[in-house]
């Protein structure tokens, strides 16, 4: 019992609230290169890893998470202007097919910006921290920071300053919504958040 509470509070960090079912609809990830050179490039790469540490690497990322991170938007369910924008200038088919164009792309390793906060980092990410009943990260997002296909994204090679960004959004509970995650966030002090995030865009 103990082993299934912690595994349901290890949610996702990217996570923007339930994933959207499985999209139906056949992808053709040559036909959304057009759209990512025209839309997606500034900001994320052609190939999906951002230059900006604001914006997230979406390279190597599952398929279903991606998709489901566009509905969101779309919807307005994740609150971000420039998303919302962008995605809502997409139909169905064009979201499956752009998410299924990103998750083919190769992530590029990252190496931890500041390698003080490794050692603290990496206790929290594999062990959590019993004091604050804190669950390990890599509960669902695996020991490489893979994490578990349709079900918890991709962490590894992700920006520490992204990471850190995510981490407060879900602590306020207003611009991403995620009860599991608004949980453990609000387990972490900043100097934990920092550390763990550092500790994961090392991970591959």
């Amino acid at each position: 019992m103990k082993r299934k509470m912690l595994l349901a509070l290890s949610a996702a960090l990217l996570a923007g609230g339930s994933l959207a079912a499985a999209p139906t609809l056949q992808a053709d990830p040559a036909k959304a290169k057009v759209i990512v050179e025209q839309v997606c490039a500034a900001c994320h790469g052609v190939d999906g890893n951002s230059v900006a540490a604001i914006n997230p690497t979406l390279a190597g990322q599952s398929q279903q998470y991606l998709h489901a991170q566009l509905v969101a938007f779309k919807s307005g369910k994740r609150q971000n202007p420039t998303m919302l924008g962008m995605a809502s200038t997409l139909s169905e088919q064009d979201m499956v097919n752009v998410a299924a164009y990103f998750s083919q792309q190769k992530v590029k390793p990252r190496d931890a910006s500041d390698k003080t906060q490794l050692e603290l980092g990496k206790q929290l990410y594999r062990s959590g921290n019993a004091a604050t009943k804190l669950p390990a990260c890599m509960s669902c997002h695996g020991p490489a920071g893979a994490g578990l296909p349709e079900k918890y994204p991709r962490l590894g090679s992700q920006h520490a300053s992204y990471i850190v960004k995510q981490l407060q959004d879900y602590k306020g509970a207003t611009v991403r919504n995620n009860v599991i995650m608004t949980d453990i966030a609000a387990r972490m002090s900043d100097a934990e958040m920092k550390a763990v995030a550092e500790y994961i865009s090392g991970l591959r």
